[in-house]
């Protein structure tokens, strides 16, 4: 619960497969105290068919799902709660349907050169998604915005280290919209 005087406060670990994303949130939500979503299991069953097939969402397939996630958001803002979940949130459309969703949302983007994601994706046998769609995530991938509300953090090295650079970060950027 947000103590006194506290803004309600969302992190949404953005970024492409293989970034780090549910490794870093849980860490994250865990070092906070905060709840912690899986954007991953937000996604309807055909979402998750149409991805384990090789065939990358469109924005049809991606609408139910960033509304499951914005509920999410809402239930927590509801109950005076900050929460950490994982989106891709690869475009700024997407990033504003989670921005809108109550409270403040703040966006954690981890980067990753594409050589080692490719990498990652490769060696992981636990997840619906091929190493064949992080191509296109990587084309559709935007960059948050300067009108955004986030930060961008390397994730390449030790998880722990990741997770204290993106505390690091959000310090240093505490006044952004």
């Amino acid at each position: 619960m947000a103590r006194d005087g506290e803004t309600v406060e969302h992190l949404v670990v953005m970024g492409v497969s293989g970034s780090g994303k549910s490794t870093v949130a849980r860490l994250l939500a865990e070092r906070l105290g905060r709840p912690f979503a899986e954007g991953d299991d937000f996604h309807p069953a055909a979402n998750v068919a149409t991805m384990a097939a090789g065939r990358a969402l469109t924005d049809a397939d991606r609408a139910p799902w960033l509304a499951a996630l914005a509920r999410w958001i809402g239930v927590q803002e509801a109950a005076g709660l900050s929460g950490v979940l994982t989106c891709s949130a690869l475009r700024r459309p997407y990033r504003d349907v989670l921005a809108a969703a109550g409270g403040r949302v703040r966006f954690v983007h981890l980067v990753v050169e594409p050589g080692i994601l490719a990498a990652r994706v490769a060696a992981r046998s636990d997840h619906f998604m091929p190493p064949t769609l992080l191509p296109s995530q990587l084309v559709t991938l935007e960059q948050l915005e300067h009108d955004e509300d986030g930060v961008a953090v390397t994730a390449e090295g030790d998880p722990e280290q990741v997770v204290e650079a993106v505390l690091r970060a959000l310090r240093a950027d505490p006044a952004r919209p």
